[in-house]
């Protein structure tokens, strides 16, 4: 196989697309927070596509890792050692499948080794945009839309002379290029967020106005938050997958990515600095992205939780092999078509049914075989997003709610961490505390409900569907979730 670098693009395989541009002679215009797997897959790409026209050479991005640990060292060095560059091959629901080399990435920064550099590198007049993607969670937002300043993270940043987390980073890097002349960067955010630009602005400017009045001050006045929309399935990367990866496309890539052929990017134009010409490269640009968001957050992220928490509970992997299994589907088609499309107005452009039959055909994909617990981690972040607006629609207008608390019950046991047949797991839920976790494991089973992923449901007014919930999960530890699940449709 070949080694990947700038030294080999001309010596890869003729079936691999690689960059169509000089990486000499490009630049970067977009500082990206937090490089992971689905921002390699999904920007990067489109910024790819957008650096091969005319003009539009100065928009490449710098990495900027912000955790402290050995994986995101480790992902510093392979991107140091293959000058940035890596493999996406996508598969088509028939299993055919395309490999491009990606070179948008032409620099990477690992933000804890040098925090300074980091900041005099998002200050730099050249960077017009920082992009994030920090996960649901990463914005430290309480239920009533509020920057929680009183966290332990915030409050010891807040007393640095050099910050460490995003907000920090971000806030002391505009602070330099006001004192400098230099002017404003736009700030957005590429997380699952309703109103995630909305999100953004409060997060920045709460932590700005608390460094520095003033300061918070000039970023609301000067920086713009754009909304935005973005989808593509994009599994984690397993030891297996990237030896099959490279068998496919004759590379020997140390950081190989697969995703579906499917990618889909909505942003509001709202950008205070300039922007790479992306409408030409297949992005959708609007003055609102809400209804896009609703149908993305409400329909196919929604449908992802409630496939991802009961499947792993009765001993799925992965998603096309929970979707084989004919209770589970009739449970996301009944999900998507009697819960989530009614309370939802699209776009004009958009039709809830064919969306609801294209999510379906997605989750199918046999190729991709996205992890259920990848889905499932971080639930407590997600489900407020992705499920309170269907349950508060389901509940207000006394339609069945079987299915939500079905979904919810499954959400509660799957915070056990064993499935129907006693095989343990490991989740990742960085939002629930020690005393979340003894709530969710009480032998009051009412008292999981208390917890602050509910908050915004009013429950209290809903006696029923708490009552359900309940029955649900003692049906699901006497019985398992399979049992249950099967009672229910009948």
């Amino acid at each position: 196989m070949i080694s990947l670098s700038s030294a080999t693009l001309s010596q890869l395989p003729s079936q691999v697309i690689t960059p169509g541009y000089d990486r000499k002679k490009v630049a970067p215009g977009i500082a990206h927070l937090a490089v992971g797997n689905f921002h390699r897959a999904h920007q990067a790409l489109y910024i790819d596509r957008v650096l091969a026209r005319p003009g539009q050479e100065n928009w490449a991005i710098v990495g900027i890792g912000l955790r402290d640990n050995e994986r995101e060292t480790r992902r510093a060095g392979i991107m140091a050692g293959q000058d940035g560059l890596y493999t996406l091959t996508e598969f088509s629901t028939d299993g055919s499948h395309t490999t491009r080399v990606l070179g948008a990435i032409t620099e990477y920064v690992q933000a804890a080794k040098d925090r300074s550099a980091a900041i005099q590198r998002l200050a730099d007049p050249a960077i017009k945009i920082v992009s994030m993607t920090i996960t649901e969670g990463g914005y430290n937002i309480d239920a009533d839309g509020k920057f929680m300043l009183n966290t332990p993270a915030i409050a010891e940043d807040l007393k640095r002379e050099v910050p460490h987390t995003a907000f920090g980073l971000v806030t002391e890097a505009l602070r330099l290029r006001r004192d400098n002349g230099t002017g404003p960067f736009t700030v957005m955010t590429c997380d699952n967020l309703r109103d995630n630009g909305k999100v953004a602005r409060e997060a920045f400017c709460a932590y700005a106005t608390a460094k520095d009045p003033a300061l918070g001050q000039w970023i609301s006045e000067n920086v713009t938050f754009p909304s935005t929309m973005v989808d593509r399935i994009t599994p984690s990367v397993s030891g297996a997958d990237k030896e099959r990866l490279n068998k496919l496309s004759g590379i020997d890539d140390q950081m190989p990515l697969f995703a579906e052929d499917f990618t889909q990017w909505v942003i509001e134009d709202s950008f205070c600095a300039g922007r790479p010409e992306l409408e030409t490269v297949g992005v959708q640009f609007t003055k609102n992205v809400e209804p896009y968001e609703q149908v993305k957050l409400r329909m196919l992220n929604a449908s992802h939780s409630m496939l991802a928490l009961p499947g792993l509970l009765m001993d799925y992997d992965t998603v096309p092999e929970a979707m084989k299994d004919t209770t589970l589907l009739t449970l996301l088609e009944q999900f998507l078509t009697q819960d989530a499309s009614p309370f939802i107005t699209p776009p004009s452009d958009v039709s809830l049914a064919d969306y609801a039959s294209q999510v379906l055909n997605r989750f199918r994909n046999p190729a991709v075989g996205d992890q259920l617990l990848r889905i499932a981690s971080d639930s407590a972040s997600k489900l407020p997003v992705f499920w309170t607006d269907t349950v508060k629609g389901i509940l207000e207008t006394g339609k069945n709610h079987k299915r939500l608390a079905f979904g919810t019950a499954c959400f509660l046991e799957y915070l056990r961490g064993t499935t129907d047949s006693k095989k343990s797991y490991s989740f990742s839920e960085p939002e629930l505390t020690d005393a979340t976790q003894k709530l969710i494991l009480s032998h009051d089973l009412k008292a999981g409900l208390t917890i602050p992923v509910f908050s915004g449901w009013d429950l209290a007014q809903y006696p029923d569907f708490t009552n359900e919930v309940i029955n649900l999960r003692k049906s699901i530890q006497s019985h398992g979730a399979r049992k249950t699940l099967l009672q229910l449709e009948h």
